[in-house]
């Protein structure tokens, strides 16, 4: 058995590796990113202990360097579609079907970082008893990061698998029409390098949040990302956005367009996501996803799937993490590539990433900070002074005579 030592990185080096926000951009503590996401959710009616479970997905989402499913999101996909009724802050979890190592539950539109949270310790639970454990949901909605579950199995010795769908934009293979979500396959294992070996990945090219992001930058989408109903690459951001809505442009699975490069296989593993996700809860697929309906808004009823596998029912955990984190050290020690600095394993980034935003705090960066004010402004949550608001004037004062 390979007994390689860990390499060794620089948090500024992953950092850069990870986040496309700038350096020079005002940082929030993480602490205080967190208290504003869930004071925002208390302040719109979800319950202060379901708003804190959010909050710590999405503060997940920043730490870790996924600027896409952080606070970026806050607004668009969570404060927006309650205010919209497409979701309900209050959660109402109900377990429709149950045995010893499965379960199925409606979110009932909820909150889908309180569904999948608990859906997932449920899955840990019963792996716990019984060796595996798996449970799928229907009628629930975003749920911030896919590898905060599956990690949450790996934390707790298990394997962790997790999946969900998504709003239809991502064309099949051969296909101009989006009909597939981006849909997450997420893995998570436990190691002895002191943080998880975790894939959180969509299987897309690249997924929805990842525009948004480069739209508020000014940004065009690089080509390959996109196609329109010709087939086309097409790289005008804020246009994407709005033909993904209307379905006049779809993004491409992993592989890329055709089947040379192996798009075929990024449109398989989607459709494994969308079946996992639908079938076994007599959930919603597909072009069901849209969110619209004769023109009006309406809930985006998410399907959801949770996988733990108990560890110490092969073998000592401490064994298994030894053997990951070697195949993970040698991976390392691979040669590299001409030019290249690192070779990185999954997880690692994230872990060196949250070393730096823990001590330095988070970018923000410009276009996000309008909506920030915004919600502050209407919600009067005025007790948050953010690091970009203007420095109040001073009065200059005139020293008094002295005799």
């Amino acid at each position: 058995m390979a007994t390689t030592t860990a390499a060794t990185a620089t948090p500024a080096t992953a950092t850069a590796a990870t986040t496309t926000s700038h350096d020079d951009d005002p940082r929030m503590p993480l602490d205080v990113l967190e208290r504003f996401m869930v004071d925002v959710l208390a302040s719109v009616g979800v319950p202060r202990e379901d708003a804190q479970v959010c909050g710590k997905v999405l503060i997940a989402a920043d730490r870790k360097g996924m600027d896409t499913h952080g606070i970026q999101r806050l607004k668009l996909i969570y404060y927006d579609r309650i205010k919209a009724k497409q979701l309900n802050p209050i959660t109402n979890f109900e377990i429709v079907r149950e045995t010893p190592t499965t379960a199925v539950v409606d979110g009932h539109n909820g909150m889908g970082m309180v569904i999948a949270n608990r859906c997932m310790q449920m899955a840990i639970d019963k792996a716990k008893k019984f060796g595996m454990g798996m449970v799928v949901a229907r009628n629930s909605t975003h749920y911030g990061i896919a590898g905060f579950y599956s990690t949450m199995a790996a934390e707790q010795g298990c394997i962790g698998i997790n999946g969900t769908n998504a709003r239809p934009s991502v064309a099949p293979t051969w296909s101009v029409q989006p009909m597939l979500g981006t849909n997450p396959l997420v893995f998570a294992f436990p190691t002895d390098e002191g943080f998880p070996w975790c894939l959180d990945c969509a299987t897309s090219v690249v997924q929805r949040g990842k525009i948004e992001m480069y739209e508020r930058e000014g940004k065009p989408c690089p080509e390959g990302w996109v196609i329109n109903q010709e087939g086309h690459f097409v790289t005008d951001t804020p246009q994407i956005l709005k033909d993904l809505v209307t379905g006049d442009a779809a993004c491409l699975p992993i592989g890329g367009s055709g089947e040379d490069t192996g798009g075929y296989k990024g449109y398989g593993f989607a459709t494994i996501v969308e079946i996992l996700s639908s079938c076994l809860q007599a959930g919603n697929f597909m072009l069901a996803l849209t969110g619209v309906r004769d023109g009006k808004k309406i809930p985006i009823e998410l399907g959801h799937f949770f996988i733990a596998v108990n560890i110490e029912c092969f073998r000592p955990l401490d064994e298994f993490r030894k053997q990951v984190g070697d195949i993970n050290r040698e991976l390392r020690a691979a040669r590299k590539a001409p030019g290249a600095t690192r070779i990185w394993t999954c997880g690692e980034k994230e872990h060196y990433t949250t070393l730096d935003r823990t001590a330095r705090g988070v970018a923000i960066p410009q276009g996000l900070r309008p909506e920030m004010e915004q919600l502050r402004r209407d919600l009067g949550l005025t007790s948050y002074v953010f690091p970009w608001d203007p420095k109040p004037a001073t009065t200059p004062t005139t020293p008094s005579d002295s005799h």
